[in-house]
């Protein structure tokens, strides 16, 4: 896929979803893998420019899942 085509193309972090399918809070995730409620709020809400990888494995684990039920790519409808 050329550059241009991926444009509309977004990460979307399911954490939100993840999380109350486990009954789990922002805060016990937080305990659970060490890394800040802000910074994890951040990724929740699709601000995050960057993750490490030994913090999505992390999370990952956590909450039982794998990394493509954590991020998956949003395809927009181009705008005209």
């Amino acid at each position: 896929m050329a550059p241009a085509e991926q444009e509309n193309d977004e990460i979307h972090c399911r954490l939100d979803e993840l999380l109350a399918e486990r009954g789990m809070t922002l805060t016990r995730l937080s305990e659970l893998v060490g890394v800040s409620v802000v910074n994890l709020s951040v990724l929740k809400n699709d601000r995050a420019r960057a993750i490490r990888f030994s913090t999505l494995r992390a999370i990952c684990d956590a909450l039982g899942c794998e990394v493509g039920e954590l991020l998956v790519i949003s395809r927009e409808a181009p705008s005209t």
